[in-house]
């Protein structure tokens, strides 16, 4: 059963009045927001451990399932370029290697985008009923993501090792940037959401879209080096350079699209603030129609 705690400072337990207000300005919303972030990071801890127990509790492979979808997408690509009914251009270092690094920085980054909208979604429920502060949802969906992660990076060292690729110092640098990783897709995710709690058909769609990108970011192959359509369309895909910086930081290679990817990055931020803002304004909003 899910416990909320609440405040007390000097042994006085806080009362907190909600009312409308129309003359509220839009930094005064963020400024709410954020403010509600920090005060419910607790909050979001507990949540975060009671899905993270919940979604193991009854699985035989348990944790194993945070890496058997990249496992599955890289093994098909190693069988296809292996086979020879693929051909794709020299990776650098070993292609399976390669395959399952970044299948795995992709479903970080799939988990990213997906998770504002599944964890407003199955809390829908408690947020008709409880008031507590909406954004404990989101980070306490960065919570489960930083520990999935956390598995997946020991994977991913324990196939460098396999390998022979070694530990480069630039791992030193990985955490960062699967935190880019992270905030980029939770930044998408946070404007996806109002939308995706109206309709439904649009986490389907998140789900094609990002089935259909993959084939347009050097995922499983690199970006070709001849001109051309793909070429064209990899190096405009602001995607590309998240997963070509940070798979080359694991491999201790020298970083390409680095002036693309720290733009990436600052545009990511933001996002990320217009999205919370749009989730603050909208989700109550949305879950009193839903629940009417």
């Amino acid at each position: 059963m899910l416990k909320l705690f609440y405040e007390i400072k000097k042994g006085v337990l806080q009362t907190r009045v909600y009312q409308k207000e129309h003359n509220k300005s839009i930094a005064g919303y963020l400024a709410e927001s954020l403010n509600d972030i920090k005060s419910s990071l607790f909050l979001a801890k507990q949540l975060a451990k009671r899905d993270i127990k919940a979604q193991y509790r009854q699985s035989y492979l348990g944790i194993v399932w945070a890496f058997i979808m990249p496992l599955t997408t890289a093994f098909v690509w190693v069988f296809l370029n292996g086979s020879g009914t693929v051909k794709l251009t020299n990776t650098g270092v070993p292609y399976p290697l390669f395959a399952f690094a970044g299948t795995l920085i992709w479903s970080m980054l799939s988990d990213a985008i997906n998770a504002p909208i599944q964890n407003t979604t199955a809390a829908k429920s408690i947020i008709a009923k409880i008031n507590f502060p909406k954004e404990a949802l989101v980070v306490s969906g960065i919570y489960k993501l930083l520990f999935n992660s956390s598995v997946k990076l020991l994977l991913l060292l324990v196939f460098l090792l396999f390998y022979g690729v070694g530990l480069q110092l630039s791992l030193l640098l990985l955490p960062l940037a699967l935190l880019g990783i992270l905030l980029v897709g939770t930044a998408i995710g946070l404007i996806l959401t109002p939308i995706g709690m109206l309709y439904k058909d649009v986490a389907k769609l998140i789900s094609i879209g990002l089935s259909l990108i993959m084939y347009i970011t050097p995922v499983v192959y690199v970006v070709p080096k001849k001109e051309g359509l793909m070429k064209m369309l990899m190096e405009l895909n602001p995607l590309t350079p998240l997963m070509v910086t940070t798979r080359n930081i694991a491999f201790g290679n020298p970083l390409e699209y680095l002036h693309y990817y720290l733009i990436v990055l600052v545009i990511s931020i933001p996002v990320f603030l217009i999205g919370l803002l749009f989730y603050r304004i909208s989700i109550p909003i949305i879950v009193e129609r839903l629940s009417a």
